[in-house]
């Protein structure tokens, strides 16, 4: 277990303080251009008088310091999540490596049709099978977010009561511990919002 007191030893100690005036993380080679006078060509406005706090440590003591770092954030592999959030949730990792393979992910809205029916074809296969599990007649895979989602399945509300005739139904309820794109949808979307 973490002790996350900000006064505890064995915190990590800031970049700052691991930083010593005799470690560099690189040595740049020397050069045959001539130096600018800095001062001369910002102006004394622009010019800062004196050396900026850099902290100087080596390559590896950084890395190794911002591992450690991020060790102390939470994360969904190594902690429970119970919230609904669309950024927090657990995706298995063949999802992910799916997701991120190049021949999906690095297509080009340009790019020749004949190079996108693979893709093509498992977006058309998706829809089709989430249609035949929900008991849908079609399927939207474009809104592609939290907030995109949410505001997709207003406008479809209002179509849907503009339909009917109800356009006075127009009053989308939101509770005070609402995330800031709920209240933002509903109202983009042409409803008015009351908060409970």
């Amino acid at each position: 277990m973490i002790d996350l007191d900000p006064h505890h030893k064995d915190l990590e100690p800031t970049i700052f303080e691991i930083s010593r005036k005799d470690r560099v993380g690189y040595q740049i080679p020397a050069s045959d251009v001539p130096e600018i006078d800095l001062e001369s060509s910002l102006g004394s406005m622009l010019y800062r008088g004196g050396t900026p706090p850099i902290p100087a440590l080596s390559e590896p003591q950084v890395a190794r310091h911002f591992t450690r770092l991020s060790q102390l954030n939470f994360c969904i592999d190594t902690g429970f999540y119970p919230l609904g959030s669309c950024t927090m949730k657990y995706n298995p990792k063949i999802n992910d490596q799916m997701a991120s393979d190049p021949d999906f992910s690095a297509l080009h809205p340009m790019q020749d049709d004949a190079d996108t029916q693979g893709a093509l074809e498992l977006m058309h296969s998706l829809q089709r099978y989430l249609c035949e599990y929900a008991g849908m007649d079609d399927f939207s895979l474009c809104s592609l977010a939290g907030a995109q989602g949410e505001f997709v399945g207003l406008l479809l509300i209002r179509a849907y009561l503009e339909s009917r005739g109800e356009t006075e139904r127009n009053v989308i309820l939101v509770p005070d511990s609402a995330h800031g794109t709920n209240p933002a949808s509903a109202i983009l979307a042409g409803f008015k919002t009351k908060e409970i």
